[in-house]
């Protein structure tokens, strides 16, 4: 499991929701929730445009820091999204 799940993940026919989703539940102890994809997918967006400290809106319940918001670099790091990055520079 892990990262090399996470790459084959990112190689398959799968929506990229449906990867990330997969990847929070599988690679992850415990299970990140489905609903943090849409901010996983927005951290990857940011990241993909090298904006790493763009601030991505946490979901509703969800806080960083005590934070209604994190930067992206902190949810690529956290939730292990590297393998859709097309740069490793963050």
């Amino acid at each position: 499991m892990g990262r090399m799940f996470a790459e084959g993940l990112a190689e398959t026919g799968l929506t990229l929701k449906a990867q990330i989703e997969i990847h929070l539940a599988s690679n992850h102890y415990p299970p990140i929730p489905a609903f943090m994809a849409d901010t996983c997918i927005e951290a990857i967006d940011a990241g993909n445009e090298e904006d790493w400290d763009r601030e991505i809106a946490m979901p509703n319940g969800v806080t960083y820091k005590g934070q209604m918001t994190a930067p992206a670099w902190a949810i690529i790091e956290q939730h292990h999204l590297d393998s859709w990055l097309e740069s490793e520079d963050y």
